[in-house]
């Protein structure tokens, strides 16, 4: 393949040069047939003459140019970018000078001179951006960590002026210690409550069920507890969008938190796994808990009230602050008691 195609090359260019200067050899002689005059019959013969007089040659172009692949293939990546770069403005300059030599009424020097001054500056531009390439690409990493430096701290900014705004779902409301955690001071920023979670909670308190009916209206009132006993770095915001082509509360909650971009606050388990899964970040109100429960080492001493039997006998049961069970052996005697 690459054969043929050096041979096409040598039959264009014999060609050109025949269709260019032939005529004007035959004019310079004399007695000369008139057919010889014509700019066609110089393109065969320039193809004819440079087809046989190359042939021996194609095979060592050939082979230089398979040495060249080599080279280039072997060669590092910068390397091969820096000199294409340098080849490319080259042959840019090197087509500008190209066109006032162009101009010139002279047919040798406006037709042969801007084939050496490409192939020369071409040539210049390869060496330059070849060997300066290490320069070359020092200055661009500078400009680079320059840019990335800027965007960071743009970034950095723009992220410690802005404060997510935090979803609540159903199950953290019904819960209660949400309004506690806000009062407290330990959330800032917006709080989203959706329309479709107070369309859910108002569902829940108009239950026919008691115990239903008892935890939305517990929701309700937490509600009105967090808005009636907002801290000073909260706010609370009603969301109205409804996603009607989505039937799920929690997987409105899901679009929602990526809608706004937001933080999902429950302590629905399933909910915050659906929410890992699809890269939204949560905070469990349940996992606050855990992290706040005092550590006990082996061996502490406690004291604690127990309040009644344990299951096995002569056992008591008492309560931690946080809530946690503690069995205690021999405590029967003790119920009531510190």
């Amino acid at each position: 393949m690459l054969n043929r195609l050096v041979h096409l090359l040598f039959i264009f260019i014999g060609g050109t040069l025949g269709y260019l200067f032939i005529p004007e050899i035959s004019n310079v002689l004399r007695e000369i047939p008139l057919w010889l005059i014509n700019p066609y019959v110089g393109t065969a013969f320039g193809v004819i003459i440079f087809y046989y007089t190359t042939f021996g040659l194609t095979h060592y172009i050939v082979n230089l140019l398979k040495l060249m692949e080599e080279s280039i293939i072997k060669a590092p990546v910068t390397d091969v970018i820096f000199g294409t770069m340098g080849l490319i403005l080259g042959l840019i300059v090197a087509y500008l000078i190209g066109i006032p030599i162009s101009a010139i009424q002279i047919p040798v020097v406006s037709t042969i001179s801007p084939i050496f001054v490409t192939i020369f500056i071409g040539y210049l531009g390869y060496q330059i951006g070849f060997k300066k390439r290490h320069e070359l690409n020092n200055l661009f990493s500078i400009t680079r960590h320059f840019s990335k430096d800027k965007k960071k701290a743009e970034e950095g900014a723009h992220k410690k002026n802005r404060i997510e705004m935090k979803i609540l779902d159903t199950s953290v409301i019904i819960d209660g210690r949400i309004a506690d955690i806000c009062e407290a001071g330990f959330i800032e920023g917006t709080l989203v409550i959706p329309d479709f979670v107070l369309g859910e909670l108002q569902h829940i308190a108009d239950s026919s069920d008691k115990l239903k009916r008892i935890r939305g209206q517990r929701g309700l009132d937490i509600l009105n507890k967090i808005r009636n006993n907002l801290h000073a770095n909260v706010e609370i915001e009603i969301y109205e969008g409804k996603f009607p082509d989505i039937q799920e509360v929690d997987s409105k909650l899901v679009k929602l938190a990526k809608v706004l971009p937001g933080v999902v606050i429950t302590n629905d388990f399933n909910l915050n796994k659906v929410c890992e899964l699809q890269g939204i970040k949560v905070l469990n109100i349940n996992d606050l808990a855990n992290a706040m429960k005092p550590i006990v080492l082996p061996g502490e001493k406690l004291k604690v009230q127990i309040i009644k039997h344990g299951k096995e006998y002569h056992q008591g049961i008492a309560y931690l602050n946080d809530g946690t069970m503690i069995v205690v052996d021999d405590g029967q005697e003790h119920i009531g008691r510190m």
